[in-house]
């Protein structure tokens, strides 16, 4: 394989993307999950809530920091790397990325302030505003980035004008068809992912009997809300499965690894793709399966690789398996949240060890599912970088050279292995250390709260 600037780029931006990706999938469900927490404080007066609140805000804290920081060098790499993908395509896309900032991004930063500092110095239902004004931000953030990278995979709205990609119909973009797929699929990985998390938690906690209390809300919490949801995302799955077949067939082909038109067409469960001789190896596939999936009649005629050029077809290896990959996770969750549903329904969940272990193991299941769902979307769209309008080798940087990217590729590596050895590290301790006992309700910890007991209790003493 030979190292040339097109390569290298991709492979940097796919490096940096992997690390920033697994933290906004992360936040977004956990300042849905504070916001949650704050509200049945408010409602119940529970103070267990209040102490899970402040164990997950460290961590959402952390893993907020460090995602903003993956975003901010991402960008960088338009202008770097992809200096032609930003002139033929910035009028769309830098305004996508702007509002992001300006809306998303402020909206987060500036009530998180007040979420993480603030809570004895304003009212408490401006507080639980703070929440809700932070988890938004996180969804709006989420709502940018999608629209920008949906108009990527399916170019809409638009008009070229010399040469040039600018905005014709920006409702079309931001809001179109695919868009309205892809964010709340999106969306609900997010929520999964924090809902493991949170679940897989509350297992570990209960194994080593630390925190009974609030490992027991977690495990439920967790559980209950991923059995519920992941319904839900089974069906945007496939919907975004449907919008790939109409609008990107040659990716559809490749994630079935269908080699052949075929009429009726199988589905491959399993198999090693060969691409050099167009075939499958060691294929456990279902006759007319593939037919009914993608087109619900068990007969019907669906394209394969050799309906298209070869420079327009995607590769197959890494789409293939990425999807398989991330199929499994879905899997793993809805044998995770319906099983441990049941045992709840029984009255043995929290001390089933086996199953808590089960659900203490499956915690980096949404991680890997975000993941392998965004390498089966991005490498799927290969070879264009703004689907059948730009190809991804006219999108580099024409003066980019190959030690150029090289060295900024080994720099990236090490750097981020570094921080984010010591980030993740610390989020392991905060886990490792649980939520705090000793924290007292809203009252006891105002800083006003020991002088009014004083002037109360002077009132009271015998004069």
């Amino acid at each position: 394989m030979e190292l040339d600037p097109v390569l290298l780029s991709r492979l940097q931006f796919a490096f940096v993307i992997s690390f920033h990706i697994i933290f906004p999938a992360f936040t977004i469900g956990l300042a849905a999950w504070l916001t949650t927490l704050e509200g049945v404080r408010l409602l119940t007066g529970n103070h267990l809530y209040r102490r899970i609140f402040d164990f997950w805000l460290k961590i959402f804290a952390l893993s907020f920091g460090m995602g903003v920081v993956s975003g901010i060098v991402m960008a960088f790499q338009f202008g770097t790397n992809w200096s032609v993908l930003a002139e033929r395509t910035g009028s769309i896309q830098g305004p996508l990325l702007g509002y992001e900032a300006f809306t998303a991004f402020l909206l987060e930063a500036t009530f998180f302030g007040v979420v993480l500092l603030g809570r004895d110095s304003v009212p408490a239902w401006f507080y639980f505003l703070s929440c809700c004004m932070v988890s938004l931000g996180t969804m709006l953030s989420s709502f940018w980035i999608l629209a920008n990278n949906s108009w990527m995979q399916v170019p809409l709205g638009h008009i070229i004008v010399d040469g040039r990609i600018v905005p014709g119909d920006w409702w079309a973009i931001i809001t179109g068809p695919i868009m309205r797929i892809r964010w709340p699929h999106m969306l609900l990985a997010a929520f999964l992912t924090t809902g493991m998390c949170v679940a897989a938690t509350g297992a570990w906690y209960l194994l080593r009997g630390k925190d009974v209390q609030e490992a027991g809300a977690m495990l439920r919490w967790g559980l209950g809300f991923v059995a519920v949801v992941i319904p839900v995302q089974m069906v945007f799955g496939h919907l975004t499965g449907i919008y790939v077949l109409n609008y990107q067939p040659a990716k559809f082909a490749a994630i079935e690894a269908r080699w052949k038109t075929q009429q009726p067409a199988s589905e491959v469960l399993i198999a090693i793709p060969d691409p050099r001789q167009e075939r499958n190896l060691f294929a456990l596939e279902i006759p007319k399966l593939g037919s009914f999936i993608a087109s619900g009649n068990w007969d019907a005629r669906e394209g394969g690789l050799d309906a298209f050029p070869p420079e327009d077809r995607p590769p197959v290896i890494i789409p293939f398996f990425a999807f398989r990959v991330m199929v499994g996770m879905g899997l793993i969750m809805v044998a995770v949240s319906w099983f441990g549903a049941f045992l709840r329904w029984r009255g043995t969940l929290e001390s089933s060890r086996w199953f808590l272990w089960a659900t203490f193991l499956s915690f980096p299941s949404g991680f890997i599912a975000v993941l392998a769902g965004w390498f089966t979307a991005e490498v799927g769209r290969q070879p264009w970088v703004v689907y059948g309008l730009l190809r991804t080798k006219d999108a580099v940087t024409p003066s980019l050279k190959t030690g150029d990217v090289l060295l900024s590729l080994a720099c990236y590596v090490v750097v981020y292995s570094i921080i984010y050895a010591f980030g993740l590290y610390y989020i392991y301790r905060l886990l490792r250390d649980g939520p705090a006992q000793d924290v007292s309700d809203r009252t006891k910890m105002s800083p006003a709260r020991p002088l009014a007991v004083a002037v109360q209790a002077t009132k009271e003493a015998p004069q």
